[in-house]
């Protein structure tokens, strides 16, 4: 399916690609119950409630939210701050988020709350770019070293986002999603010029291993049946979230 949302403002986030990837991934049916982490513009809430599914969303920014509503109405989005995720255990049959894991200072953090939000054998699906492309990328766009990384302070590599989901118990495959869509070549065009658009017609983006693609497309499964021998130590995470 190819629903285009209705509306104005920015998109936030390469819609297509995303959507390509959930479509693909057949992770989600109509029964579930979802949740996305960190809504933006409201586009793919949006999308997915046009398609019939159940699914709510959560956003720190409270003029996100605002633009959300002004766009699609009265969407089903609560405002959070830091990792923690206003719902019970076991509360979801999916998980997505989509450029947001990187923005997280406290990844563990995150993905407990995550493990603890799903249902046991439940999704989470998300995509990540890639540390060391957009290490490159993001350098050039700010034309820093430094001034970008507060904002994006939890980029992976391809090994350190599996093992770190590995950690925390999820059961994690990485998908061949291409990426280079309107959006993609646009983003491309505006940060890096005609040297950026002049490589992206020669380089062949969405062929490169997984490994080394821009963006990480993730679908991560929490185990049926609990394995407390994978849980992350409880001091790791109360490290990240300042408590004790």
């Amino acid at each position: 399916m190819n629903e285009t949302p209705q509306g104005t403002g920015a998109e936030f986030g390469n819609l297509e690609a995303n959507l390509r990837f959930l479509d693909e991934s057949r992770a989600l049916q109509p029964h579930m119950r979802v949740l996305e982490i960190g809504t933006g513009s409201g586009s793919l809430l949006h999308t997915l409630r046009h398609r019939g599914l159940d699914v709510v969303g959560v956003d720190t920014s409270r003029d996100r939210i605002a633009e959300a509503r002004a766009r699609f109405g009265d969407m089903p989005i609560r405002q959070t701050e830091g990792v923690a995720l206003p719902y019970p255990d076991a509360s979801f049959d999916a998980v997505l988020s989509f450029d947001v894991l990187e923005h997280i200072p406290g990844t563990d953090a995150h993905l407990e709350e995550v493990r603890r939000v799903l249902k046991p054998g439940g999704w989470y699906l998300l995509q990540t770019p890639n540390k060391w492309t957009n290490t490159v990328f993001e350098t050039i766009r700010w034309r820093s070293f430094t001034r970008w990384r507060q904002d994006h302070c939890s980029l992976h590599s391809y090994d350190e986002l599996e093992r770190r989901f590995e950690r925390h118990g999820f059961e994690t495959t990485f998908a061949d999603v291409r990426v280079v869509t309107p959006y993609y070549r646009d983003k491309v065009r505006r940060h890096l010029g005609r040297v950026g658009s002049a490589l992206l017609a020669v380089m062949p983006i969405d062929r490169l291993p997984r490994r080394l693609r821009t963006n990480f497309y993730v679908v991560a499964r929490k185990p049926a049946t609990p394995e407390p021998d994978k849980t992350v130590d409880a001091a790791l995470v109360a490290r990240e979230t300042g408590t004790t």
